[in-house]
């Protein structure tokens, strides 16, 4: 079965949405009316939705940092999430977990790095050598 991830969340406003997701993190922008906006994040969807962005709370543990919950994401290979570290970075994004290796050399290694949205909204990006390696323990 082949699938695409939809995710609806809100956003306060929709042209700093477009400059954030479609300028800085690349997603191509789908439909839109004057209340909500599509995105291609990746190979999924997300509809930002003018509105109040949900309520979160640092309650995740990722090593020794507390992170934001709930929270969504995506992994890519790491070539494609070093390029977007990079892209985060030249944009200044004050990350809440900085751009790094975890589990290195360990079934499960992986590059993370937690940042905000202008709005508030937490995102999670995994970077692998091996997409396959995803669930790996």
């Amino acid at each position: 079965m082949q699938s695409i991830f939809h995710l609806a969340f809100n956003v306060r406003d929709l042209d700093g949405a477009r400059r954030f997701y479609g300028d800085v993190l690349g997603c191509a922008e789908g439909r839109s009316t004057d209340t909500w906006v599509d995105f291609d994040f990746f190979g999924h969807q997300i509809s930002l939705h003018l509105g109040e962005p949900f309520a979160t709370a640092r309650t995740g543990r990722v090593g020794d940092v507390m992170v934001p919950m709930p929270h969504f994401g995506l992994a890519l290979a790491l070539p494609d999430w070093q390029a977007m570290a990079a892209r985060l970075e030249a944009a200044g994004t004050e990350f809440v977990l900085k751009p790094q290796v975890r589990f290195e050399g360990q079934p499960g290694e992986q590059w993370t790095m937690f940042f905000f949205d202008p709005f508030g909204n937490p995102i999670e990006i995994k970077g692998l050598r091996s997409l396959e390696t995803l669930y790996d323990k």
